[in-house]
Formats: structure tokens, C-alpha cells, sequence
């Protein structure tokens, strides 16, 4: 016998099968990892709304300590935070005393695409975060409160 009829030729790429087991474990990875992403990048964005409302908050206790009364309007505070790019900003509007004098509310509502939550709100008011009157979902809540 010669050699080179001894010595089997080394094997070249894969088998359809060794393929076919990769898509299929890559596909399940998907199937986990895709709604777990999104779920973190719309908890991202409606951090966005809660820092802004948080920065309302702090400007709107100035306002009331030069004041004497929050204010109606947004663009009177010095509000040190940019407008939110993911969401609408409402109106300043009387809070739970139905007066301006010592109370507001503010709702934020979402605009846009939000990875089937919907166009959710996020409601601020005198006191802090409304979990009452937001429509949040409780797992993408940055601050981890739930709506009920």
C-alpha cells in the first residue's frame, strides 16, 4: 500500500446539520435576548421623562420660594434639564388642592413608537411621582413603582 491510500484527506467546512444546530441555538439566544433588550431601551427613554419631571420638580420649589405660588408656565423656570426627546410635555395644571398656589401636576406622555407599551404617561406633581395617575408599565419604570 502507498501512503497517500492510507491518509484520509482532512474534511473541508460544515455539514448541513452542524449549521442547521447553530441557527437554531442562535435563534432561541434571539428569542430570550430581543424582548429583554427592549425592555431595556424603552426603561431608558422613560428615564428620560423622569428626569425631566424631577428638574420641573426642584425649578417649581424655586419658583415657589420666590414666588409665593408654582408656576403655570413651563417656560418661566429654570428648569437645567433639555425637553424631553421621547415624549410630550403636557401643561402645568392645579394639583390635588385644585390651586397654583400650593399645589401642580405635570404628565408626561409618550410619543412615538415604545416597543408595544403604548403611548404611556408619566405623571408628576408637588409631592414627586404620581404612580396614581401614570400609566407606566411597572417593568419599565425606572424607578421601579408600580400603577396601582
Amino acid at each position: 500500500m502507498q501512503m497517500s491510500q492510507i491518509v484520509a484527506k482532512p474534511r473541508r467546512g460544515f455539514t448541513l446539520v452542524e449549521l442547521a444546530v447553530v441557527v437554531v441555538i442562535i435563534g432561541v439566544l434571539a428569542a430570550f435576548g430581543v424582548p429583554r433588550f427592549l425592555q431595556s431601551v424603552e426603561r431608558s427613554k422613560a428615564a428620560e421623562a423622569f428626569a425631566y419631571c424631577s428638574a420641573v420638580r426642584t425649578a417649581q420649589e424655586r419658583y415657589h420660594a420666590r414666588e409665593g405660588t408654582y408656576a403655570s408656565d413651563l417656560t418661566t423656570l429654570d428648569i437645567q434639564a433639555p425637553t424631553p426627546k421621547y415624549f410630550t410635555v403636557g401643561t402645568v395644571a392645579a394639583g390635588s388642592t385644585g390651586e397654583l398656589a400650593d399645589s401642580w401636576t405635570l404628565t408626561l406622555t409618550r410619543s412615538g413608537s415604545s416597543a408595544g407599551y403604548g403611548a404611556y404617561e408619566v405623571t408628576y406633581t408637588d409631592q414627586g411621582y404620581d404612580a396614581a395617575n401614570s400609566t407606566i408599565d411597572a417593568e419599565i419604570n425606572p424607578i421601579g413603582g408600580s400603577t396601582t
